[in-house]
């Protein structure tokens, strides 16, 4: 009976349509809208766009962006950074055969105290030895480590998606074994300042193509 008459209650409130922002690392730029009948029922919402989208660039499509909606002020709904993903289609359009994708995990805790799961892939010319591709994963991590430890997370969510990171690890991969391509395939926000979660790494695979 409770639910029924919240329901009820709830029919009887106008619906309000909220205007979602992106984080500042974004340029608070209007990501899309959401209803609800009380602000408090658009906090905790997770809303997705793609770099393309949010741009106007896309060749930047195949990147995905999660957000999740922290504050209402107004009819406007300002969220926070989530994590972002490449999309399956453009990753499987980087493995060709008889060569090697080499995927790593790393886990960086930023200057301004955020734990930021990052995956690097990196693409190799040719098929890799189990050497080169142990090599070529230890360098990405490290490299990933050392940057991300020494930037706050909105300089290290601009390297990701602008390729600076990717470019860096390429550099120096390369050297081991030629590479055709490195992308940072996925990050994730595992932890906020003050809420640090254990990490969890599992050992990544190496998939080969023939």
């Amino acid at each position: 009976m409770a639910r029924r008459s919240q329901r009820k209650a709830e029919s009887r409130k106008t619906k309000q349509w909220f205007k979602v922002i992106s984080p500042e690392m974004f340029g608070l730029a209007h990501v899309g809208e959401t209803v609800a009948y009380d602000p408090e029922r658009v906090v905790g919402r997770v809303v997705e766009t793609t770099l393309g989208d949010l741009t106007k660039n896309f060749s930047k499509q195949n990147t995905k962006l999660k957000f999740k909606i922290d504050k209402v002020a107004g009819d406007s709904a300002y969220t926070k950074f989530m994590g972002h993903e490449m999309t399956s289609d453009y990753v499987r359009s980087l493995v060709k055969r008889r060569t090697s994708r080499i995927d790593a995990i790393a886990d960086v805790i930023t200057t301004d105290g955020f734990q930021v799961r990052v995956k690097p892939s990196c693409f190799t010319v040719k098929r890799a030895r189990a050497n080169q591709v142990k090599s070529i994963r230890e360098i990405s991590k490290r490299i990933v480590i050392e940057k991300g430890n020494g930037l706050d997370l909105n300089h290290l969510i601009q390297d990701v998606v602008l390729g600076k990171l990717s470019m860096d690890i390429y550099k120096e991969s390369k050297m081991v074994y030629p590479l055709r391509r490195v992308e940072v395939r996925k990050t994730e926000i595992m932890g906020e300042p003050g809420i640090i979660s254990p990490p969890s790494v599992p050992a990544p695979e190496t998939i080969d193509t023939s």
